[in-house]
């Protein structure tokens, strides 16, 4: 059984036995959990040769772009020759396409020549256009020159190279089909010009296959599982500057905004939160209608560029987004209902709020705090996201080896040449896998970890304005959110360290299980009796049970860390007993002010990305080198970004209440039932609002 906490949260007798109150939770500290800070560090450390890995190998530009007959990325300024602005990749020989496009073939469209080009070529109207490759050997032509040709030097060529031409063997290849620019790879229209054709026909060129799988085959390749996550990884790339406003600087505004609202105007919060979620939600899920194509005609589409009306192509992005639509209009219609069932219970979370904001009105400097840790998490997240940018898009550029007839003219060597003539492709290997997982997770965990470290020193600095008697206590420490991070840097950082990693390491393996059950539920092994179905989701939800009440342990425990200074195990031991003892008095109060808090996270979020979606419709992501496949991808982690940082501000109210519960009871327990150094402004408040007897009102 534990003792009084007054000897630890400040009230310890002295020499003479009198009480003194100089000590206010600075008595008897020592450090804590000091494996668990080593651990941190040497994830850090870990986190940085990691990275590093990453920076050394990867290639953002991967993401996007396709490699050339030359292994080189499309658009890459470093690449020989120099490909600046070449950024679409154009398969010239369409015979290799079909080809690689038959069912049981051997041969694979990634080992079909390709070259990076400005734009897709046409088919001209009157004669044969041609694309040849790059300019070298007795090819005496620029780039540049090269460029302003259209890629066509076919009458510098000699009788040899144009005849190895008319083979589809290179170094040029003619323009017989249409082609439209598809997320930078030029897609084919089965569509053959008959004028192009017809004069390929009578210059003695050899068959040309003309059948619709020369489309589909180029499609099923940008389409593909992998090209798609790359190219989301992309997009989170290319809207960099919509991640610094919709998920840094609008949140910090609107979180700062909420918390001086709660301070000047508690008493409408709680309506004022209700209304304007329901409006975000809405208008979020409008915005997914939007681009999904089922309201107006701003569906987003894979054509980048001006292109022929009625050429009409989807992509995988369209089917995810309108699949977000629907689990958008699902959550609406559950919060709508939700929101309007709570109305009722508006009022007890007004009376709770009142607490917080009588807090933050005599410990002002808690508006300010969460500024502190919301510039490192963003020097991390900047540091994080580059990373991860680098580490998907890490590998090795090889040369497949294909087996089959490749054969194509070097202009080097003067000769047409069937060794090593094959595409090229990125190698992955399994520990780039590895490397992406642990930096997902150290992600994770370095937030928790700053969240607990934030919610820690709030936590601090509430339990020394209360054990202190409130504003009319001399005996507050000077400027307490400062003596409340000194505690935190001098005692507590591993016990935190402890305490996020549990809840990381929770998350992941309740990620890992609904990855797998998602395996099995694709390839249709999940269990079919009832009694399997019933063991299948009960199981689930008792995970999440488990992870919600982790998460509030882990809460309740940064608490007595703050106040009593003990091991993160001590402290949850402290909190569990102290909750248990007084469920009643905490759960009736806390509930509904979570709730009321969750809704408020959950209005800067939606604001972000709502925000997030008005920048991404503008030109600059809608057409050419910025153009995103879709907004998706780039508006849930400005939501994502938004509800941390409305986590880290909204944790000065979260914290100032439950602090001031926590401490209420414990002082109540310790004086058979009458708290003693409850501050008079809560006690004024509690009354007012008829709180006090629900507090004290054990179980009967």
């Amino acid at each position: 059984m534990r003792g009084p906490l007054g000897a630890v949260i400040g009230r310890y007798p002295s020499s003479d036995g009198n009480t003194q109150m100089g000590g206010i939770i600075r008595h008897n500290r020592k450090c804590r959990d000091i494996v668990f800070l080593v651990i941190f560090i040497a994830f850090w450390v870990a986190m940085i040769v990691n990275s590093s890995f990453g920076f050394n190998q990867g290639n953002p530009l991967r993401l996007t772009y396709g490699l050339d007959y030359k292994g080189n990325v499309c658009g890459d300024k470093n690449a020989k020759p120099g490909l600046r602005q070449l950024e679409l990749r154009y398969w010239p020989n369409p015979n290799q396409v079909y080809q690689s496009g038959l069912k049981g073939s051997e041969f694979k469209l990634a080992n079909a020549r390709s070259i990076c080009l400005l734009d897709c070529p046409y088919a001209s109207e009157d004669q044969l256009n041609w694309v040849c490759d790059y300019p070298e050997g007795d090819i005496h032509l620029s780039m540049d020159e090269w460029i302003d040709r259209n890629y066509d030097y076919y009458e510098f060529l000699t009788p040899e190279m144009r005849n190895s031409s008319l083979q589809l063997q290179g170094p040029c290849y003619p323009v017989i089909f249409p082609s439209v620019n598809v997320y930078w790879s030029c897609q084919y229209i089965a569509r053959s010009s008959n004028i192009s054709l017809r004069h390929w026909q009578q210059m003695g060129g050899v068959n040309i296959n003309e059948d619709i799988i020369i489309d589909k085959t180029i499609h099923r390749s940008i389409n593909s599982r992998s090209s798609v996550l790359k190219r989301y990884m992309a997009d989170i790339g290319k809207a960099w500057p919509v991640l610094i406003v919709c998920g840094g600087f609008l949140p910090l505004f609107l979180s700062v905004i909420w918390l001086l609202m709660i301070r000047h105007f508690v008493a409408a919060m709680p309506w004022v939160t209700v209304a304007l979620f329901n409006v975000l939600i809405v208008s979020v899920t409008m915005f997914y209608y939007l681009k999904a194509g089922w309201i107006g005609n701003n569906a987003i589409s894979p054509i980048i560029g001006e292109h022929d009306q009625y050429v009409h192509i989807f992509g995988r992005e369209i089917h995810h987004i309108r699949a977000v639509a629907v689990l958008m209009t699902f959550i609406m219609v559950v919060a709508v209902l939700t929101s309007i069932a709570i109305v009722r219970r508006i009022l007890m979370a007004t009376s709770v709020l009142k607490v917080a904001a009588k807090v933050i009105g005599e410990v002002q400097a808690l508006i300010i705090f969460p500024i502190i840790p919301y510039t490192i998490l963003a020097i991390f997240y900047m540091f994080w996201f580059s990373a991860a940018l680098h580490l998907f898009s890490s590998g090795q550029v090889v040369q497949n080896d294909c087996n089959t007839n490749c054969c194509a003219y070097d202009l080097v060597s003067k000769r047409v040449n069937c060794d090593r003539c094959c595409g090229y492709s990125i190698h992955y290997t399994p520990h780039i896998g590895v490397a992406i997982l642990f930096h997902l997770f150290g992600c994770y965990w370095a937030t928790q970890f700053f969240i607990a470290c934030s919610s820690t020193v709030i936590a601090g600095s509430v339990a020394s304005y209360y054990w202190a008697r409130g504003e009319t206590s001399p005996e507050i420490p000077f400027l307490p959110v400062f003596s409340s991070m000194k505690r935190l840097m001098r005692y507590s950082l591993g016990s935190v360290a402890l305490g996020s990693l549990i809840v990381s390491f929770v998350e992941s393996i309740r990620f890992m299980l609904e990855s797998i059950r998602r395996k099995l539920k694709v390839s249709s092994t999940t269990p079919h009796s009832y009694i399997g179905k019933a063991a299948f989701h009960s199981s689930r939800f008792c995970f999440r049970c488990i992870e919600w009440t982790i998460k509030s342990v882990n809460r309740n425990a940064y608490i007595m860390i703050a106040i009593t200074g003990k091991s993160f195990c001590k402290a949850s031991a402290i909190a569990t007993e102290l909750i248990i003892n007084n469920i009643l008095r905490i759960g009736r109060v806390n509930v509904i002010g979570d709730v009321i808090l969750f809704l408020g996270k959950l209005c800067v979020s939606l604001s972000s990305a709502l925000f997030a979606f008005l920048m991404l419709d503008t030109h600059r992501y809608r057409s050419a080198h910025n153009k995103i496949s879709s907004p998706v991808f780039p508006v849930v982690v400005c939501w994502g970004l938004g509800y941390v940082v409305a986590t880290l501000f909204f944790a000065v109210v979260e914290m100032s209440i439950d602090t001031i519960i926590l401490s209420f009871c414990q002082d109540s327990e310790e004086h058979q039932g009458t708290a003693q150094y409850a501050p008079p402004l809560l006690i004024e408040t509690l009354n007012d609002q008829n709180e006090m007897q629900r507090l004290t009102q054990g179980p009967h």
